[in-house]
């Protein structure tokens, strides 16, 4: 038997977001007859370091400093390239835009044979990582994107080549969340009878907490009992509290920070609202499905991948404030009908959206490049 394939997996940081642990998932479950994983964080190394190394994968922190600008950039590929040529992997596969663009230009410098990237995302927060795409194509052997509307928004928008780009979604670990013992939320200072909104993710544009909360404040006088909870970190969190203090709610919203135990936070709540302006495919929306607590989405990229039907959840305009107001109400008067939608859903997602299929689905890829 041929000795395993080495695969370098590079991305910004290792902290926990859901590119992060999808990597994690991905380097963990990969068949170590058939490849040699090692993970390569371009700046220190994050909370998922330890569930890495726990796996006999070996993670380098490269401690490159801030990538965002372009001498970052090039001292980070500087850095990037002596760590590829002394790993000399046969694969390198990227995640996020920085990761990405990094990754492509230390790679032909360091002569790795194959070079996959990670799109996660519909980067519409501005154009000239668009055009970096564009320019850097001639680098990549293929576009991995997490759903369609991603792969359709990075043809269309980026100018890639529809040849070069494939689609695999994330995967959830549908029995980690369907078995969690429910969290208890009274140390966020939420009643043991309040029912709860729950949305998680970073407190910044893309994510729209202001939104979420907005619409809270529209129903909130007619749904006396219920709180929401954000869970996240961000730029926006003084503008939250400050906002939820000027509509006369800071007693009943309830800003979390970042949490470990997702999955009992989820099983303790009765909704959950995803009020995105952008996404690629929501790893929180994939969890909290697979919880099995009803869930409302914006349509963002991914979302109509995931909530296939009015029966199994419910999706609203993007910036639309009205419509996720009256979908939050309507959840709320009626939870026989949003537990039915939440169970649909929940069934749907455990046969699709499998971290085995997904892993396979790379495995062949990787093959299918090397071959």
């Amino acid at each position: 038997m041929s000795a395993p394939r080495r695969i370098s997996f590079l991305i910004t940081e290792l902290d926990q977001g859901g590119a992060e642990q999808a990597l994690v998932h991905i380097a963990q479950r990969l068949d170590r007859t058939r490849w040699a994983p090692r993970v390569i964080s371009l700046n220190d190394r994050g909370p998922l370091t330890e569930p890495l190394e726990r796996a006999g994968i070996p993670v380098t922190a490269l401690d490159a400093g801030s990538v965002r600008s372009p001498a970052g950039i090039w001292r980070a590929t500087v850095g990037l390239t002596r760590c590829l040529k002394e790993q000399q992997p046969a694969v390198l596969q990227t995640f996020l835009f920085h990761a990405n663009i990094t990754g492509r230009l230390a790679a032909r410098r360091a002569g790795v044979p194959v070079v996959v990237s990670g799109i996660r995302v519909a980067e519409k927060r501005g154009r000239w990582r668009l055009r970096l795409d564009q320019w850097t194509d001639s680098l990549v052997d293929r576009h991995v994107c997490v759903s369609r509307s991603v792969a359709e928004f990075s043809i269309r928008e980026s100018g890639l080549k529809d040849s070069k780009v494939v689609v695999i979604p994330n995967g959830v670990d549908v029995e980690r969340f369907a078995a969690a013992e429910p969290a208890d939320l009274s140390r966020f200072q939420i009643p043991s009878d309040a029912r709860v909104i729950l949305t998680i993710g970073r407190l910044d544009e893309q994510k729209n907490p202001l939104g979420t909360l907005r619409c809270f404040a529209a129903i909130a006088g007619s749904h006396q009992n219920v709180h929401l909870l954000l869970v996240g970190q961000g730029p926006l969190e003084s503008e939250l509290r400050r906002l939820a203090s000027d509509l006369q709610l800071a007693s009943r919203v309830h800003l979390a920070g970042w949490q470990e135990d997702i999955p009992q936070i989820m099983r303790a709540c009765d909704l959950f609202v995803l009020a995105s302006n952008w996404e690629g495919m929501p790893n929180v929306l994939l969890e909290a499905a697979a919880a099995g607590i009803p869930v409302i989405s914006t349509r963002v990229e991914g979302a109509e991948e995931i909530i296939t039907c009015d029966e199994c959840g419910v999706l609203v305009g993007i910036s639309n404030d009205d419509q996720l107001a009256a979908a939050m109400s309507e959840c709320l008067a009626d939870p026989e009908s949003a537990m039915t939608r939440a169970t649909r859903l929940q069934e749907f997602i455990g046969k699709q959206f499998t971290w085995d299929s997904v892993v396979d689905s790379y495995s062949r890829l990787y093959e299918s490049l090397l071959s």
